[in-house]
């Protein structure tokens, strides 16, 4: 049985990365005999939750309750998903790649004693299981094996499209309240400032990325490169540098210190493409790099390349977008 702990937006809706490991867990599942997946949820589900997560094959919902489930508690988190781990006795458990899909399942297999595989992109079989995973912050691919009695993973963002089962599940509700020891909740969160509209979560999950980096200049070079992103209906991208000289604020950056993103295009303009951008980026589908620098990094590894200074390229992209559109 396939268990997968299932996050969720501040509406209480699945987000994307969690709906898409289900997706992942159901490719698992037809290769292993149609095995059951089963969903965690933290704090009791709306009934439309509920819904949602039968319409992509889910067979039962278990809703993790109770005081120390009302705030985030990573160690507290894990607890509970090896509670119903053992009670259902799921011999493979899984999360989104996020940083709470990450902490909690480093923590149930580090408590089960077993190894786990961060970042997933693709699996090979299961006798043996071998995945296919991203390292050095996805500048590097790994095959691992995973032969430990239970299998604790985390699937890359992006690595499938979410896509709603052919058959659903039952989607029954199964209401759990397990015991929590006081150490799990050492570190939890105790206070949360909400984010400013439109900032948490949508660089990440958008399908086209303007980036911009040194290049832009000043604060003030970003002008073309704005027009652009309203033009594609992208997010605006940047690198470390860029927010370290203040020009934009960090919730734009992209790389090892910012965001991992994995649109469908990415166009870094002005971007050298160092290892530390290269880390969040390197999950692009299609990369067309803007860059004066026929040497750069992220020329050399870009899909396609146009040479030449950004504030001459991107003014001339966005006056033939409007052309086209008339």
């Amino acid at each position: 049985m396939i268990l997968v702990l299932v996050e969720t937006s501040l509406e209480g809706e699945a987000v994307e990365v969690s709906r898409e490991a289900v997706t992942f867990a159901r490719a698992l599942s037809a290769a292993g005999g149609d095995r059951p997946i089963d969903a965690v949820t933290v704090g009791e589900p709306s009934a439309d939750l509920v819904a949602t997560l039968a319409s992509y094959g889910v067979r039962r919902v278990h809703a993790l309750t109770g005081d120390a489930f009302t705030s985030y508690a990573g160690a507290a988190w894990a607890s509970g998903l090896i509670s119903v781990q053992e009670q259902t006795g799921a011999d493979l458990v899984m999360a989104a790649g996020t940083p709470r899909g990450n902490e909690v399942m480093a923590h149930v297999a580090a408590r089960t004693d077993v190894a786990m595989a961060a970042n997933v992109l693709a699996f090979e079989g299961l006798d043996p299981f071998v995945v296919t995973r991203q390292v050095v912050g996805g500048a590097a691919l790994e095959e691992m094996r995973l032969g430990d009695r239970v299998a604790v993973l985390t699937v890359a963002g992006h690595a499938v499209e979410p896509r709603r089962a052919e058959t659903p599940g039952a989607g029954e509700l199964v209401v759990e309240t397990p015991s929590i020891a006081e150490a799990d909740l050492v570190a939890r969160v105790v206070s949360t400032d909400e984010p400013e509209p439109d900032l948490s979560g949508a660089l990440t999950s958008s399908r086209v990325v303007v980036g911009a980096g040194r290049g832009a200049g000043s604060a003030d070079g970003f002008t073309d490169l704005l027009e652009l992103t309203d033009l594609l209906g992208a997010s605006l991208g940047v690198s470390r540098v860029v927010t370290s000289l203040g020009w934009r604020p960090h919730h734009e950056q992209v790389g090892q210190t910012g965001s991992r993103i994995s649109p469908d295009l990415y166009i870094p303009c002005g971007i050298s493409g160092a290892i530390q951008h290269w880390a969040g980026c390197a999950s692009s589908k299609t990369i067309l790099a803007v860059n004066t620098d026929v040497d750069a990094p992220m020329v050399t590894k870009a899909t396609y390349a146009v040479i030449g200074d950004l504030h001459e390229v991107v003014p001339a992209i966005n006056a033939e977008i409007r052309r086209r559109r008339g």
